[in-house]
C-alpha cells in the first residue's frame, strides 16, 4: 500500500500522513478491544488523562495512575465506558454482545392466524369473476383490520389507482379514515392520497389518482343524482370498492352508486363488510337479493372442531365473553306521527331525536344508576351518549357522585381528547367511566374496558357492533374473560332494539367461503 501511495505521492510514507492514514484504517472500537493496542494507546497518555480514564472507569487513581488504568481498561464490565471516554459512541461493540444467529422481527399492522385466512380467502375470491365479495367477520375478530391489509396489498399492486371505502355514519367514516393512515405507515410502499368526503366536508374528487377516498353513501348518492358524469369519472380510476355496512348495498339509491363505480370497468372489484350476513333479519327474500349482488360469495371464519367462530374467539382469548342485557327506559319523547315516519325512512336514527332523548330526565337518571352500579365491579366502563351535550352532562354528575368521569367527542380538542383516552388507558386502580359519542376510531381503543352502556339507539347493526366491541377485547388483546354489555331500549322506539336482538343472527342463503 505505500508503495502505491508513494508512487501516487513521493514522499507520503514519512510525511504526517502516514498517521491519518493509520486512523483511517484503524477501528476504534475493534483497536481499543485488542488487549496490546489497547495498552499501548493507555500508556501515551498524559498523567492527567490516565487518572480522568480511572475515575471514569470507577476507581480513582493510586501512585501508579498508568497502571491502574491498564488493569482497569482490562475488565470487560468496563468496555462501554471505555469507549465512552475515547469518544466512540453507540457503536454496536459498545455493549460486547454478539448478534444472536437466531433473532426475529417484529410486525407493525400484524394479523392473528385467523384474520390472515381470511384475507387469504377474499383477496382469492375478489381476483375471479364476478370480482365481488362479502367479508363477514364477528365483532371483535378485526374485520376493520383486515380490511385494511386487504385495501394495502391493493394499492401497493396497483400504482396509481384508486379505493373507494363507502359507509353511513361518520363514526364509521372517521374510523376508516384513521386505521388507514395508521395501517398505511406499516403495509405502503408510496406515499398516496386520503381523501374525505362527508358530512359538510369538501373535496375535489377530480386530481384524485392514487390513494383512497372515504366517503359518504348520502354525499355519493348525491353526486350520483346531480352529476353522474363525475361519479363515473371516478370509477374510471377506481379499481376497489369497499362497503363497510354491506347490508345497505341492495337499497335503490345505494346500488346505483354501486353499479356506477363497480361496474364502470369489468375488472373493478367490490367488498361488503359485515358482522351479519344478512340485511333484515327476518325478510329471506332482501338477503336473497343481497347475496345476488355479491355474486353468492362470502368468506366467513370456521375454525376446525369449534361449532362457530365466535365461540372460537371466545376459547382461545381474543374475545371477552359478553353478557347481554337490556334497560327499558321511557323517555317521554311523545313522538309524532311525523317523527315515526323520518325514523323509519333515515339512514338512522335523526340527530334532533338523540337530542331530545339526552334531554330526558328519566332516562338520564336510569344512565347514571346504571353506571354507578357497573363502577362497582368494573374499572373501566364506557358509555356511548346520543349527544355531546348529554355526555358532557352525563360525565359532570358522575364527578359530582363521587365517581371519576371523562368525555371524549368528535368535538373535543385533539390534546384534551387524548389527555382523556390516556387517563382511561392508564392503569390508575380507581373505576373511570369514560362518555363518549362519536368517536369509534382506533386510538380510541382502550383494552382494559370491561363494560359498556350503549344509550345512543342506532339502526346500523355495524355501528352498534363497534360499540359492543370496545369492551370485548379478549385477554390476548389486552382485555378481559368477561365483559358486560347493557343496551338501552326506548319503549316510545318500538322495534329500535331489532339491532341489539340480530346482534348473533346468521343467515344461510350464502355459497360459505370457508377458512
Amino acid at each position: 500500500m505505500l508503495d502505491i501511495l508513494d508512487g501516487l505521492e513521493p514522499g507520503f510514507s514519512t510525511s504526517d500522513k502516514l498517521t491519518v492514514l493509520a486512523l483511517n484504517m484503524l477501528d476504534p472500537a475493534e483497536t481499543l478491544k485488542n488487549g496490546t493496542l489497547r495498552d499501548v494507546a493507555i500508556s501515551l497518555m498524559p498523567l492527567g488523562k490516565a487518572r480522568e480514564l480511572c475515575a471514569k472507569l470507577g476507581t480513582p487513581a493510586g501512585h501508579n495512575p498508568f497502571n491502574d488504568a491498564l488493569k482497569l481498561a482490562s475488565e470487560e464490565s468496563n468496555f462501554p465506558a471505555l469507549l465512552s471516554f475515547f469518544g466512540v459512541v453507540d457503536d454496536p461493540i459498545a455493549s460486547g454482545a454478539q448478534l444472536p444467529g437466531n433473532d426475529s422481527a417484529h410486525v407493525g399492522y400484524g394479523l392473528f392466524a385467523h384474520q390472515r385466512l381470511a384475507a387469504k380467502r377474499t383477496e382469492f375470491l375478489l381476483s375471479k369473476g364476478p370480482h365481488r365479495c362479502v367479508l363477514h367477520m364477528p365483532t371483535g375478530a378485526g374485520k376493520t383490520r383486515t380490511s385494511m391489509h386487504l385495501i394495502g396489498s391493493h394499492l401497493s399492486a396497483n400504482e396509481p389507482t384508486l379505493v373507494v371505502w363507502l359507509a353511513q355514519n361518520i363514526e364509521l367514516l372517521d374510523q376508516a379514515a384513521d386505521e388507514f393512515q395508521k395501517s398505511w405507515r406499516f403495509l405502503g410502499n408510496r406515499d398516496v392520497g386520503l381523501w374525505r368526503l362527508w358530512g359538510s366536508k369538501r373535496v375535489d374528487l377530480a386530481n384524485a389518482r392514487d390513494g383512497l377516498v372515504v366517503a359518504g353513501l348520502g354525499k355519493m348518492a348525491a353526486i350520483e343524482k346531480h352529476s353522474v358524469n363525475d361519479l363515473l369519472s371516478l370509477a374510471d380510476r377506481t379499481s376497489l370498492v369497499v362497503i363497510d355496512e354491506a347490508h345497505q348495498a341492495i337499497a335503490p339509491t345505494y346500488r346505483s352508486v354501486l353499479d356506477a363505480l363497480a361496474t364502470k370497468r369489468a375488472a373493478t372489484r367490490l367488498l361488503g363488510l359485515t358482522a351479519t350476513p344478512g340485511r333484515t333479519w327476518a325478510d329471506l327474500g332482501k338477503d336473497e337479493e343481497l347475496s345476488e349482488f355479491f355474486g353468492r360469495e362470502k368468506v366467513m371464519l370456521e375454525i376446525e372442531g369449534h361449532p362457530d367462530p365466535v365461540t372460537y374467539l371466545m376459547e382461545e382469548g381474543y374475545l371477552a365473553r359478553p353478557h347481554f342485557r337490556t334497560l327499558n327506559v321511557q323517555a317521554g319523547l311523545d313522538l309524532t306521527q311525523d317523527d315515526m315516519s323520518e325514523l323509519s325512512h333515515a339512514i338512522d336514527v335523526p340527530s334532533g331525536v338523540l337530542e331530545r332523548l339526552g334531554q330526558s330526565t328519566q332516562r338520564n337518571l336510569k344512565i347514571i344508576a346504571e353506571c354507578e352500579d357497573l363502577v362497582a365491579s368494573h374499572r373501566r366502563v364506557i358509555v356511548f351518549a346520543p349527544s355531546v351535550a348529554n355526555a358532557k352532562m352525563l360525565a359532570a354528575i358522575m364527578v359530582a357522585r363521587g365517581t371519576e368521569a371523562l368525555v371524549v367527542t368528535g368535538e373535543s380538542a385533539p390534546a384534551a381528547r387524548e389527555r382523556a383516552i390516556r387517563r382511561f388507558k392508564s392503569q390508575a386502580p380507581e373505576p373511570i367511566v369514560m362518555f363518549n359519542y362519536g368517536v369509534l376510531t382506533t386510538g380510541f381503543d382502550a383494552p382494559q374496558t370491561s363494560a359498556a352502556i350503549i344509550a345512543r339507539p342506532t339502526k346500523s347493526l355495524v355501528l352498534y357492533s363497534q360499540m359492543v366491541g370496545r369492551a370485548t377485547r379478549g385477554v390476548k388483546a389486552g382485555g378481559n374473560e368477561v365483559s358486560e354489555i347493557v343496551t338501552v331500549t326506548d319503549i316510545e322506539m318500538h322495534g329500535f332494539g331489532d339491532v341489539a336482538d340480530a346482534f348473533c343472527n346468521w343467515e344461510d342463503v350464502w355459497n360459505e367461503q370457508r377458512n
